[in-house]
């Protein structure tokens, strides 16, 4: 298979889809691999280790797209991309269509087969596309939301942990999921005062066993949120439902009644964010404010450490990528029934439930449609 991989044009998006390693594992399996020249730059790795492992360098992302049969992505595509789509072109990417219904439009005109990282959904139960970034992102919200707490950043000016004979700083993570998990185990290495909310009792009890006394578990109800993140100097939204819009748990009323220069990491902006006034933001200008309360929802967090995260992520997309362009997409689905779930958008239909739903459109079911 002809399998390409473009830079990503996202706002400060560093990461990208394959790394030297990856190209040389795919060339050894017999297929042909397309880069675009610095794809790589900003994650440390530079066109001459990408030609050394065998791949094609092209100079323009749209022969990359031509080429390709399979295109591995980052970041969904944007509206400059639209463009390059074609029938039959398998896009191996996050697509989160759930928050971007122009993006999910342009896929079904064109008939792009959207195998969407954050659908799939192994025997287990586990997201495996996802976990990597989920880590990340959670570890990160902790870092970012200390930073912006920070009065210079127009937050309180509280430390997250404090010091001697002074209050820590309460931390609200609303979710207890991977990226709710990673928040905590900072929070609670930073030492602060960490409170984790869900509905999931089994996971509060989890987590309550690894933890123990170093946090308070809550079960979320609109009340008990609202109670929460009153006293809280940082919340943390970090819930997912895959590939689904994410539920609003912080209502824009909670806002008020909030600690001036409190500070929000909305996790879940990617599926149209967890908070009533979330809107996405970029590295470069990361954060707004809503009375009084310092909102910080970048789209792509996990791209400000682009050498970590573009590793942990092919070391998670590479063997399901490689199950694709060995067999095709139908093929691998028949193999490895766990494919199915990934399927987002094919031959002009929408293919995961959850994104079908979020919009009141018709579910085609892709195990019907591929036998």
């Amino acid at each position: 298979m002809r399998v390409g991989c473009v830079k990503e044009i996202k706002n400060n998006e560093f990461r990208v889809g394959m790394t030297p390693d990856n190209v040389k594992n795919y060339v050894r399996a017999g297929h042909e691999v397309y880069i675009e020249r610095d794809a790589g730059v900003g994650s440390g790795f530079t066109t001459e280790q990408y030609e050394k492992a065998g791949a094609h360098i092209l100079d323009q992302a749209k022969d990359v797209w031509d080429k390709s049969e399979m295109m591995i992505k980052v970041k969904e595509p944007l509206k400059e991309e639209y463009g390059f789509f074609h029938e039959g072109l398998i896009l191996y990417t996050y697509l989160h269509l759930a928050a971007d219904r122009e993006l999910m439009d342009a896929m079904l005109a064109s008939k792009v087969k959207g195998v969407a990282y954050e659908t799939l959904i192994e025997r287990d139960g586990s997201i495996p596309l996802l976990a990597p970034m989920s880590q990340i992102a959670g570890r990160l919200s902790i870092q970012e939301g200390a930073k912006y707490l920070e009065k210079p950043f127009g937050g309180s000016g509280v430390l997250l942990s404090g010091v001697p004979g002074t209050p820590k700083a309460k931390v609200v993570i609303l979710g207890a999921g991977s990226v709710g998990t990673n928040a905590c185990k900072i929070a609670v290495g930073m030492g602060a005062d960490v409170t984790i909310m869900d509905i999931n009792l089994k996971r509060l009890a989890y987590l309550d066993d690894i933890f123990g006394a170093r946090i308070q578990t809550l079960v979320s109800t609109d009340a008990a949120v609202e109670a929460a993140v009153s006293n809280a100097d940082l919340v943390i939204g970090c819930v997912l439902i895959p590939g689904k819009a994410a539920p609003k748990l912080m209502k824009k009323e909670y806002l008020k009644h909030m600690k001036p220069g409190s500070v929000i990491v909305d996790v879940a902006v990617d599926q149209g964010g967890c908070c009533e006034t979330t809107k996405v933001t970029y590295h470069d200008d990361p954060t707004f404010v809503v009375d009084g309360v310092v909102h910080y929802c970048v789209g792509n967090m996990p791209g400000a450490v682009p050498y970590t995260s573009t590793i942990a992520l092919t070391n998670a997309t590479q063997s399901y990528g490689l199950q694709i362009a060995a067999a095709g997409l139908e093929e691998a689905c028949r193999k490895n029934s766990v494919m199915y779930s990934s399927i987002n958008t094919y031959d002009g239909m929408i293919t995961c439930k959850n994104v079908a739903d979020s919009f009141g459109m018709e579910y085609k079911d892709p195990a019907e449609l591929i036998k």
